[in-house]
């Protein structure tokens, strides 16, 4: 009869640990802080414009075009964390309820707003005037506009990148002993905490540094492709390998996309 007990008290801690693994494998959807926060917001470019050209996140003409397209954002340098904040998505709502809808516009984070409306540690979203104008009942975008800055709520989302995989865009001028890399459609957290390269010859991870926006690099060599990238969330510390993503023949300017993104 003991032997029995211990067996099924055996059978129980095993299947106890299998679910911890599962449940500590599943992809997590949500951000930690789900809360709404006070903050301001303006617009800038066209009315009903696109936003930047490029900014100070480095994403380029990424901009320009969806998924970003019109959902992009500057923010104050609190938000911004010296680039560290490039690639987080925003929820903002307006409350005045003569003139906002019910609904939130989703931002990507791709420039820093400097100065102005930005200084003195405020907490300050600069829009596309398309995303400023989503936030307004319907025909009173112009009016909102109108307005300049409003007080807004603000909350962290998961980024998501329907039919897109993580890519990375190997920099201008790189070369085998300063090699800078950008991360393209995160989903999830969006910011990036920490990146890795490892040669295909090697077992060794070796450390890229942050240098600004959403660029990271290493200066080592001669560096051998290809390499696999291993990067780390901010936020979540949630961590992707993608293997050998960039191949032995990479080029400057030339982006490589992954099999892998966070929600996939």
């Amino acid at each position: 009869m003991e032997g029995r007990c211990r067996f099924a008290q055996l059978l129980i801690l095993c299947f106890s640990l299998l679910m911890l693994v599962v449940v500590s494998a599943q992809p997590l959807h949500h951000l930690p802080n789900p809360h709404w926060y006070p903050a301001t917001a303006t617009w800038y470019g066209e009315p009903d414009g696109d936003g930047s050209d490029g900014g100070a996140c480095g994403y380029g003409s990424l901009v320009d075009v969806k998924p970003l397209r019109a959902r992009v954002g500057a923010v104050s340098p609190v938000l911004f964390k010296g680039g560290e904040g490039c690639g987080a998505c925003y929820k903002v709502k307006c409350l005045d309820k003569s003139i906002c809808s019910r609904r939130a516009v989703t931002v990507i984070i791709t420039d820093e707003c400097p100065g102005g409306y930005c200084s003195g540690g405020r907490t300050h979203f600069d829009l596309s005037g398309a995303a400023f104008g989503r936030m307004a009942v319907a025909g009173y975008s112009n009016g909102l506009r109108n307005r300049g800055e409003i007080s807004v709520i603000f909350r962290r989302t998961p980024c998501k990148y329907p039919g897109k995989n993580i890519a990375f865009h190997v920099n201008e001028g790189s070369t085998d002993y300063w090699l800078s890399l950008l991360v393209e459609f995160e989903d999830g957290d969006g910011d990036v905490g920490s990146m890795h390269i490892r040669e295909a010859s090697s077992s060794e991870w070796m450390e890229m540094k942050h240098v600004w926006g959403a660029t990271w690099c290493i200066i080592r060599g001669p560096l051998r492709g290809p390499f696999s990238v291993k990067l780390t969330t901010l936020s979540t510390a949630r961590t992707l390998s993608a293997r050998d993503v960039i191949p032995r023949n990479w080029s400057p300017k030339a982006t490589y996309t992954s099999r892998l993104n966070f929600f996939t």
